[in-house]
Order: C-alpha cells, then sequence, then structure tokens
C-alpha cells in the first residue's frame, strides 16, 4: 500500500509540475506574410500566460473598378502594438501538445497605427490618412515543424483616421480584422 501510495504521489506530483512550466516564452521573434501585407515582429513575456506583440509591417491594399480604369496596389507601413492573454496553454501541456514559441489560442487587443509616411505603389501621387485602430481579438497560434507556425485571429473593433487640411473633420468607424498568416520563428 506505502508503494501505491508512493507512486500514486510521484506520479501527481509530476503532472502538477508540468503544469506549473506551461508558459509563455520569454521572447520569441519571427517574420509572417499573409494575403495582404509582409510582418516582422516581437513577442516579450510579461506574465506567465501574457505576452506583449510588437509588430512592424507594410500593409497592401488595392483599388480599383468604378471611378477607376486602372487596379492600383500599394503597400504603406503600419506599427502594431498587441498585449496576448494566451488562455490555454496548460491544458496544451497537459495533453503533451506543443506550446513552443507560443503556440496556442489567445485573446488579444490589437492597436493598428497607419502612419502617412510613405506609399510604394504602381500609380503616382497616393497617400494614406495617418489613422489607429483598437480591435478586440480571438485567435490561435500553431507551429509546423520546429520554425514555421501559422496563425489567425478574428475581431471586431474602431478605426479613428486623422484627416489632413482640406478635410472637414475625422472620422470614426467599426471595423473588422481577419488575420490568415504564415510565418517563420528566429
Amino acid at each position: 500500500m506505502k508503494t501505491f501510495l508512493l507512486t500514486f504521489a510521484l506520479f501527481s506530483a509530476s503532472f502538477l509540475s508540468k503544469a506549473q512550466d506551461a508558459s509563455v516564452e520569454r521572447s520569441t521573434t519571427g517574420i509572417q506574410v499573409g494575403f495582404l501585407g509582409i510582418w516582422a515582429h516581437n513577442e516579450a513575456r510579461l506574465a506567465n500566460n501574457l505576452a506583449l506583440r510588437s509588430e512592424v509591417g507594410f500593409n497592401t491594399g488595392i483599388l480599383g473598378g468604378g471611378l477607376h480604369s486602372d487596379t492600383w496596389v500599394f503597400m504603406t507601413p503600419m506599427f502594431i502594438l498587441e498585449p496576448k492573454l494566451y488562455y490555454n496553454l496548460d491544458q496544451r501541456s497537459l495533453k503533451s501538445k506543443d506550446i513552443s514559441g507560443n503556440s496556442g489560442n489567445f485573446f488579444s487587443l490589437r492597436t493598428t497605427y497607419f502612419p502617412d509616411w510613405f506609399v510604394i505603389s504602381n500609380y503616382d501621387n497616393i497617400n494614406v490618412l495617418n489613422q489607429i485602430s483598437v480591435i478586440p481579438t480571438w485567435g490561435i497560434r500553431r507551429n509546423i515543424g520546429a520554425h514555421f507556425n501559422y496563425e489567425t485571429g478574428v475581431g471586431f473593433g474602431y478605426k479613428h483616421v486623422f484627416t489632413k487640411s482640406g478635410y472637414s473633420y475625422n472620422t470614426g468607424q467599426p471595423v473588422f480584422d481577419l488575420r490568415l498568416r504564415i510565418g517563420y520563428r528566429f
């Protein structure tokens, strides 16, 4: 009976210690591409299941049809700060699923800033108005092998556009965010 209790206690302790090890990584860096852009990011640990993602990249836009006879393709810089709460790392770890590179489900508050610095385009004289958006998001990240991953997320929030002279007033509107990306982690 003592042998059984000792074995049971050691077995239970191994599960408890494994659950306490489930944490986001101290820092993870990578690049991601999606349908409409390319981004470089870093996630830094703030707590066991909380990370702050900072990201810089280029978002792509396509204009055409209607009043435009040509199709315009443009890329503009963007900056993102996104605190992420990973809520299922313990469960994934207990089921012996991979949590490296912060592979798990998350809730986040995605804050994006588009500056009016420059635009890369196939058409001259295109500019983007300064704008900021705040979007509560739900998403997942999963690994594909040792270095590759994919990430998807969906959210609904608010965007505020800061107008220039010549426009009557700043505008705000609801905005939907759908993220589908594949990436490489260094």
